[in-house]
């Protein structure tokens, strides 16, 4: 940093505080924001007459003191900018277009275009832009994307690795394709980490600096947060559970595509085990329908996968040990596997861990995708990113609020 670069970064940094402070507290005075950030009074009046001419910020009112005059307030232009949340399943695809409060304005789901590739990152795009238009949003007010993809997105070539549900992931610039497809900026995530991060800000996890969520469906992942932060690892592959070595064996050629313990626990194992007792082949939904109705294979193949699910949350528990564990995905929802979960964790495992379901169901990685886009942008609109990880987000309740 040269010392002409010095007042500039100084500058970004005032102007963040004060955004910061009118997200978290809005509406707020000049003299609230002053007491917070420590800013005096005139660099706060020239910052927001600059965020108010841009149209990030505006008044609200006037809010009377007991003595004296009374203040100006101002509050955050919510609808300013729009961000593209998705999250990307094996299975299904979720869009969503959030404003800058966390308020999802549109969403839409289908099923994941079985071709991968090109075809799938089209079939994304235009089901984001259609979403836009069903809500009335401009396009040129759509800033940034945050897909969720279930793999490794490797920031230096764009793939996306250890995403055997999907086709051509690990051969493609996937970051590039899908900025092309969207014609503005593009963050890659892993899906269960930004399942995470939502429950985290919104859901089972508010307060809770150490937590492990595990998705299961499909596949089988997981995201950590400790010690406050996400934790991706090197390769952005920290938490990639499927790829355990328990369940089956992990030295077979399928084990090393797939993953030993996603070909154990996740769909295709439950499905396998249910036809090897009975030798009929159906979906895992049937399998739990047969299960409530008193079919002794469905029961003992849904026994099956919780012991196989509380060995995974032990593995996570011995490496990270976390105050929460936090299932989800489509099958970890059910309520038939946390029971059964809770049941068998003691058996294999010598301390109390805490587990229960996601609060969020299925829109837990929208949430979380919404989180780090309204991070993202702020560092890209602001000019600089925090010290720590980003802007803090507005409060879980001022989303829920902005709903109603």
């Amino acid at each position: 940093m040269t010392m002409t670069d010095a007042p500039r970064i100084s500058r970004q940094f005032s102007q963040r505080s004060v955004m910061e402070a009118i997200v978290q507290g809005g509406p707020i005075s000049r003299a609230s924001i002053s007491k917070l950030t420590g800013l005096s009074k005139q660099t706060i009046s020239e910052i927001v007459r600059d965020l108010e001419d841009d149209g990030w910020v505006r008044e609200t009112g006037r809010t009377s003191g007991h003595i004296g005059r009374s203040a100006v307030t101002y509050e955050l232009v919510v609808d300013a900018a729009y961000i593209v949340a998705v999250d990307l399943g094996g299975t299904k695809v979720r869009v969503a277009v959030t404003d800058l409060a966390g308020q999802i304005v549109a969403e839409d789901t289908a099923p994941t275009d079985p071709r991968g590739g090109l075809p799938l990152i089209a079939e994304i795009a235009g089901m984001a832009l259609a979403a836009a238009v069903t809500a009335k949003v401009p396009r040129e007010k759509l800033r940034l994307a945050v897909v969720g993809v279930p793999g490794a997105p490797d920031s230096r070539s764009g793939r996306v690795l250890l995403a055997p549900n999907i086709k051509d992931f690990d051969s493609m610039d996937v970051l590039d394709a899908f900025k092309q497809a969207f014609g503005f900026d593009v963050v890659l995530e892993n899906d269960v980490n930004l399942a995470a991060l939502g429950e985290s800000w919104q859901g089972q996890g508010q307060g809770i600096d150490n937590l492990a969520y595990v998705a299961l469906g499909t596949g089988i992942g997981s995201g950590l947060i400790l010690g406050g932060n996400l934790v991706r690892g090197v390769a952005n592959a920290a938490g990639e559970m499927g790829f355990l070595p328990i369940g089956t064996d992990p030295f077979a050629p399928e084990s090393l595509r797939v993953g030993a313990y996603e070909r154990t626990v996740a769909t295709h194992g439950i499905i396998d085990r249910y036809a090897a007792a009975t030798g009929e082949r159906i979906g895992v939904p049937a399998i739990f329908e047969r299960a409530a109705a008193g079919d002794a294979a469905a029961l003992s193949v849904i026994d099956d996968t919780a012991r196989q699910v509380a060995c995974g949350i032990a593995a996570i528990s011995a490496i990270a040990n976390p105050q929460l564990v936090i299932l989800g995905g489509s099958i970890g929802l059910r309520p038939e596997i946390l029971e059964r979960a809770r049941h068998f964790l003691p058996q294999c495992f010598p301390y109390p861990v805490d587990v229960v379901s996601g609060d969020l169901g299925a829109r837990a990685a929208l949430v979380g995708a919404t989180a780090v886009g309204l991070s993202q942008l702020h560092n890209t609109l602001f000019g600089v990113a925090a010290p720590n990880t980003g802007i803090s987000l507005p409060p879980a309740g001022m989303v829920e609020e902005a709903a109603q």
